[in-house]
């Protein structure tokens, strides 16, 4: 035998019921009946709801009962052939009578009690399954009605019934069954005094279990509007995704810390006969579900998913008088369930001066007047100090049987929560490990399911939302590249780039809904704002998004300036702007410190060397305890170039000219001739090691005349190369000459950094560098004979923008 449920959703439009129908036909077998156990139609119970606050209010409620009654003759109008509507839309308007009649007398009374409030709200069960068996029948089903109430006995707790499952069972043993579709209602029973009781809310999931249950079924299954348990809420978490089988335990934590999906109680008497639960989507009844049983397989993932609480108020009683009170504990949690107080999480302090403890938000005015109440004598004699309130707060829930024995869940789950800025105001484990739970600010809850469920492999792909500053031809280069590579980045590395912003010096655009499609050219042309950085960091930082970069494609000293404002709100820096780190030793600690205090990343590669791994080389030789002896470098593809290529007849002045048209200077050439870009590429690697320099303690030596470093403007500076090409050509000559060549080295020795133009020969390891590569040569403890040599490609928006892109793919593995 099979317990089929249907929630409000699948029972809650004429395209519903006909999937219902569908579902049934597949599932009923001739020889055995089947029970289709039916909610109300989806938001009728609402209503209902509704309509007695506002009879209780003294408020006009026939248009909430007029909407509730049309949506019943809508659905039977167009399901049923006329023949078989009379019947059921005679039983609507009845039933909607009785109700106005309740109603009416609550409006006079002034009086809405929990006994009145379960007979209001059984109507919509009571029409829905006669609506749902009327048209199985008019369909050839042999289907019959049947109230629950005959059924399912209670006590009188009305609102949230107790079953009496002694006479539950008798009912139900007395119960005779033929191989038909018996369609019952839901969520309602009756207790010794014939009046109408409900099973709580999400209580037809639990007249479905207790049918199982008591009939010996060998399965039920839960239909609704999703596909089975997922690991995380998709209307926060877009990669959430549904679990195949959950066991007994992991779905009573899933479902009592926040999950929909299933009524907590359901599970109880499913647990007790060992029947299988199914939760299946009535909308896509061909997808897996999930099944739950004794104990699922073990998963791929470490957890099986991240639930929440939205809505929650922390309670924290502290005071000095607690401390040796015996039977402190008890007077407190028996005051809360006096009040009917559900405690969610407890935490105490060892010293006993304290105890928090969290309930839901609706609970708190309650859980105020049972404290009070209770220790009015304590908080007066200043024994225990004023209870403190906090209702901004949620909580997030890690939960999965692989958890148990597993090292180093708590760590994964606290440090992704710490490294996106994530305050964790109270914690709580149990002792099976089948749960780890955290409190946390209300309004970080979106970000820290995301980060969760990224960390913990549970997301196919790990998500990361970046903002972009520049779009100068690095910027536009790796935008193409990220267009270029976003599948290979999401099959192979299992990473997502959203882009969330770009800004420029003039104009800036803010995405309401993360690209990961972007086309620069088509996205950033419309529904632009005046640039403002400050604004633009501001306002995506207040999204409280996960994951998030910042990329800056800029030489600018402003976006430089706002790096400790990204750093102050758990945003991780992608930059090659050499300014940062080339200013003031200060700054330069203090980005670090940042970067360190906040536990995201500052990552700079393309500050020296373009694409090249010159700055990660260079540390896993300090952090691995190398001594540094000597750096030698050549760091400018610009001056590469040049000295590359200036031989035979051409001029000095041809041949830089011909470097700024490829794109391998500065605007202005001079920028990188007087030596500056070199000469805080060698600062850099100098702080790098642990050095305190200055730009002070860089001495280079002018290559260019004075006159050419002080022309008033382009033009001019390359009229006075023309004037200055027998000085030029003096150096040139000397090397070709004598089979030389022209190289400008920096060396940094002894503390010390010098920059200058060299001769070199054949002997020397720079001798053959060729365009406008770069060179780096590290002599160490460990590479003293022979040095250990990076080179490669050092100039050009296409390796810069590859080196950027290498940064950005390695703060995802951080």
């Amino acid at each position: 035998m099979k317990i089929l449920k249907f929630g409000g959703t699948s029972v809650g439009s004429v395209e519903a019921l006909r999937n219902v129908k569908s579902i049934i036909e597949k599932e009923f077998n001739k020889n055995e009946p089947l029970i289709v156990v039916c909610s109300a139609l989806s938001g009728i119970t609402n209503a209902l709801l509704s309509a007695s606050q506002e009879a209780l209010k003294q408020n006009d409620f026939s248009e909430i009962l007029k909407s509730a009654e049309e949506k019943h003759y809508q659905i039977i109008s167009e399901l049923l052939p006329r023949t078989a509507q009379n019947p059921l839309l005679m039983m609507v308007k009845v039933s909607f009578n009785e109700i106005e009649d309740v109603l009416f007398s609550v409006k006079n009374l002034g009086e809405l009690s929990d006994r009145i409030k379960d007979r209001l709200l059984s109507y919509g069960e009571q029409m829905s399954s006669k609506i749902v068996s009327a048209f199985l029948q008019s369909e050839n089903f042999p289907a019959v009605f049947q109230d629950s109430r005959e059924l399912i006995a209670t006590d009188s707790h009305f609102g949230n019934a107790n079953v009496d499952s002694k006479r539950t069972n008798e009912n139900l043993k007395n119960w005779k069954l033929e191989n038909q579709i018996y369609v019952v209602t839901g969520f309602i029973a009756k207790d010794k005094n014939d009046d109408t009781t409900t099973l709580g809310r999400g209580g037809s999931d639990y007249t479905a279990a207790i049918l199982g249950s008591g009939l010996k079924a060998d399965e039920i299954q839960i239909w609704t509007d999703v596909d089975g348990f997922l690991t995380a809420d998709p209307r926060l978490v877009k990669n959430a995704f549904s679990q195949s089988e959950l066991s007994y335990q992991e779905a009573m934590e899933m479902s009592y810390f926040g999950a929909k999906v299933i009524y907590p109680p359901t599970m109880i008497p499913a647990i007790e006969s060992q029947i299988p639960i199914y939760i299946k989507n009535t909308f896509k009844p061909e997808s897996q579900g999930t099944l739950i049983h004794q104990k699922s397989e073990i998963s791929k993932g470490l957890i099986k998913g991240i639930v929440s609480i939205e809505k929650t108020c922390l309670i924290n009683i502290t005071g000095n008088g607690m401390i040796g009170m015996k039977g402190f504990s008890g007077r407190l949690f028996n005051a809360l369930a006096r009040y009917e107080v559900n405690v969610i999480l407890i935490t105490q302090a060892s010293s006993e001066h304290s105890i928090s403890f969290v309930v839901s938000f609706d609970d708190e005015k309650k859980a105020k007047n049972a404290i009070y109440e209770e220790f009015d004598f304590e908080i007066n004699s200043n024994k225990i100090d004023e209870p403190q309130f906090d209702n901004e707060l949620s909580i997030i829930s890690v939960v999965g049987e692989n958890m148990k024995k597993t090292r180093g869940i708590s760590g994964k789950f606290f440090s992704a929560l710490g490294k996106n800025g994530i305050n964790i105001i109270a914690i709580a484990q149990g002792s099976s490990e089948l749960n780890i739970s955290a409190v946390i600010e209300r309004n970080e809850l979106s970000k820290a399911l995301n980060v969760v469920h990224d960390s913990l492999l549970l997301s196919p792909v790990k998500t990361f939302n970046v903002m972009f500053a520049g779009t100068g031809n690095i910027g536009k280069e790796l935008f193409r590249q990220l267009e270029r590579e976003q599948k290979n980045l999401e099959e192979n590395h299992q990473i997502k780039i959203n882009v969330v912003g770009i800004t420029n010096s003039r104009e800036m655009k803010i995405f309401d809904n993360p690209e990961s499609d972007f086309d620069l050219n088509n996205n950033f042309n419309t529904n632009l704002q005046k640039s403002d950085l400050k604004e633009f960091i501001n306002s995506i930082a207040s999204k409280n998004l996960p994951n998030l970069v910042f990329v800056d494609n800029t030489s600018s000293e402003d976006v430089v300036a706002e790096y400790p404002l990204l750093f102050n709100n758990n945003i991780s820096v992608v930059t090659c702007n050499k300014k940062g780190n080339s200013s003031s030793y200060e700054q330069y600690s203090k980005f670090k410190r940042l970067a360190k205090k906040n536990n995201v990343s500052f990552l700079y590669e393309t500050n020296v060397g373009a694409g090249l791994p010159i700055i990660k080389t260079l540390n896993d030789l300090w952090i691995s305890g190398d001594e540094i002896l000597k750096i030698e470098a050549i760091l400018s593809g610009t001056i590469s170039y040049i000295f590359n290529n200036y031989v035979g007849d051409k001029t000095f002045a041809e041949v830089v000219k011909t470097a700024q048209e490829l794109g391998y200077t500065e605007p202005d050439p001079r920028d990188d001739l007087n030596g500056m870009d070199f000469s805080r590429k060698m600062l850099i690697l100098g702080r790098e090691i642990g050095l305190p320099l200055e730009m002070s303690n860089v001495n280079i030596k002018d290559f260019l005349p004075e006159a050419c470093l002080k022309a008033e403007s382009i033009p001019a500076f390359y009229e006075e190369l023309e004037k200055h090409e027998p000085y030029f050509s003096s150096f040139k000559n000397e090397a070709e000459n004598s089979g030389r060549k022209l190289r400008l080295i920096g060396v940094l020795e002894d503390g010390k950094i010098n920059i200058e133009v060299q001769i070199v020969d054949a002997n020397h390891p720079f001798f053959g560098l060729s365009g406008s590569d770069n060179i780096i040569s590290f002599t160490t403890s460990r590479y003293k004979n022979t040095p250990l040599v990076v080179k490669g490609p050092g100039a050009g928006a296409e390796v810069t923008a590859a080196g950027v892109f290498a940064d950005l793919v390695r703060v995802t593995a951080q």
